[in-house]
């Protein structure tokens, strides 16, 4: 099969997404609604509104319908959403976890499949996302990728989200969108390594003991201290509120830090995959 054309990313300017959602937020500031005073009116949460002002969940006609009432635009907003590209950037079910990475302080990650969204490079996002089946179009895969790599503005809040992330090294075996891109995104992972707030752990192969066989999954830390947890299956994800569900997964994930190489350690393993 001939290899995808890549387009170039545009820095400049934003998403139809980000767009759509920059214009939203203009009209609500132009008629005088806070996030809090229209999130409340629509009877959503205001994280969810900021979402949608951002780009990062993408806006549905019944709610553009109903914010043309409100903010009396004219169906400004309703026209904007009919006439953008017809791609998901995140599947549906995954739209309430993104919501809640956004304003976590704190996010603890284990992965045994691919690496976290957090810490992917551009080239390796493209690479991951051009694996799906069915494929997508190059214009639909640019959207998804960008979104990706939007998600990882969170690392540049000014009060970032303390993330910690265990990782199977069967992960970094996988030499996805080949050498270049393997070994750009080993460099990045390292560098990420040494940030501080950041914390990544490898878990070896060849262990004896392991707690996190049954698959991969996220522990969550709200603003108001809830803890939450998120797990991925191929066609669907659970979000996990009940308290003991999430306790289970919270004595896993310190389980797998405790049998994981420590953070020293694991820079020590990546320096050696870079031959440095």
């Amino acid at each position: 099969m001939a290899p995808r054309k890549r387009r170039p990313p545009n820095k400049k300017n934003p998403s139809p997404f980000e767009a759509l959602g920059l214009l939203l937020a203009h009209f609500r500031v132009v008629a005088g609604h806070t996030q809090a005073e229209l999130a409340q009116v629509l009877i959503i949460s205001e994280s969810k509104l900021a979402s949608m002002e951002q780009g990062r969940r993408p806006l549905g006609l019944e709610m553009a319908q109903e914010l043309d009432r409100i903010l009396e635009t004219k169906s400004a907003l309703e026209v904007s959403v009919r006439n953008l590209p017809e791609v998901d950037v995140f599947p549906e079910w995954a739209a309430p976890y993104m919501d809640y990475e956004w304003e976590a302080v704190s996010l603890d990650f284990y992965a045994n499949q691919v690496l976290p969204g957090l810490l992917q490079t551009e080239e390796y996002a493209r690479a991951v996302l051009s694996n799906d089946i069915p494929t997508v179009n190059d214009d639909e895969l640019e959207l998804r990728v960008a979104a990706r790599i939007k998600r990882q503005d969170i690392l540049q809040r000014k009060v970032p989200p303390s993330t910690s992330f265990v990782i199977s090294e069967a992960v970094l075996k996988d030499h996805l969108g080949g050498e270049a891109t393997y070994r750009a995104q080993l460099r990045h992972l390292r560098r990420s390594a040494d940030v501080p707030g950041v914390t990544i752990q490898i878990m070896p192969l060849g262990v004896t003991t392991h707690a996190g066989l049954s698959g991969p999954f996220v522990l969550i830390e709200t603003p108001e201290h809830d803890h939450l947890a998120y797990a991925e299956t191929q066609r669907g994800s659970q979000l996990i509120r009940d308290p003991d569900d999430v306790s289970i997964l919270v004595r896993k994930y310190a389980m797998l830090r405790s049998q994981a190489l420590n953070p020293q350690e694991s820079k020590g393993l990546l320096d050696r995959l870079l031959g440095e």
